[in-house]
């Protein structure tokens, strides 16, 4: 095992033991590699892992802000790897799609209604409507789409949804050149958005599971992705 493996490994372990917890900084890089008895160059690259996968931030110098403190913020790493992946096609579109679909699903059939999160996708579809470009409109989709995952109050599936949304968003902004009239897909889709939103609202989750699987099947299929990867 690399001493930097070490040092993640002591860290999980105080993290699952509850000696490091949200908000909590990490020993400082001399101490950490003494008591590991590693080298600081291994607490550092540690340190940097840790950082790239959103579990801590390191900040420097001194004061309130200085310090390793562990945070919270899954998605955007989840939303990376699944990215590279992606972009190096070991992830096929077309079964992250898939993934997709069965989260929101899940998640729509579940979705409390009343939420914060139900307030913020209604008012999401108003900018949609009013989208200037093709770009904002799928930027505005994708939040559209975690804040429906949001409203089933699974944090997990949230992160989840996040960053499969991510990994696949700059695909669907090229797969809208293969749609035959993006006006017409639009207006469709902005139809679709609001009847999964209304079967939310009105408590019929079983209607809403349906209708957000059609209308993630429907886009792809319409944009030419089956079980084959995309056209570059």
């Amino acid at each position: 095992m690399r001493t930097h493996e070490l040092v993640l490994q002591w860290i999980e372990k105080q993290l699952s033991d509850g000696d490091l917890t949200l908000g909590g900084r990490l020993p400082g890089e001399r101490v950490m590699a003494e008591q590991l008895q590693v080298s600081r160059t291994s607490v550092r690259e540690a340190v940097r892992i840790l950082e790239a996968m959103g579990v801590v931030r390191a900040g420097v110098g001194s004061g309130k802000d200085a310090g390793t403190v562990v945070i919270a913020e899954p998605g955007s790493a989840l939303g990376s790897t699944l990215r590279l992946h992606v972009a190096t096609r070991h992830l096929p579109v077309a079964d992250i799609v898939e993934t997709r679909v069965l989260l929101e699903s899940w998640a729509a059939e579940r979705a409390h209604v009343g939420v914060p999160a139900l307030e913020e996708a209604a008012e999401l579809l108003d900018q949609m409507d009013a989208a200037p470009d093709i770009d904002t409109f799928l930027a505005l989709d994708a939040r559209f789409h975690v804040a429906l995952a949001q409203a089933a109050g699974n944090s997990v599936v949230s992160a989840m949804m996040a960053s499969l949304r991510g990994a696949i968003e700059n695909y669907a902004g090229e797969l809208t050149g293969n749609l035959p009239d993006w006006s017409a897909t639009s207006t469709r889709l902005r139809a679709e958005h609001r009847a999964i939103l209304a079967a939310v609202n009105n408590n019929d989750g079983a209607e809403a599971a349906e209708l957000v699987a059609a209308h993630i099947q429907g886009f792809y299929k319409e944009a030419g992705v089956g079980s084959n990867p995309p056209p570059k």
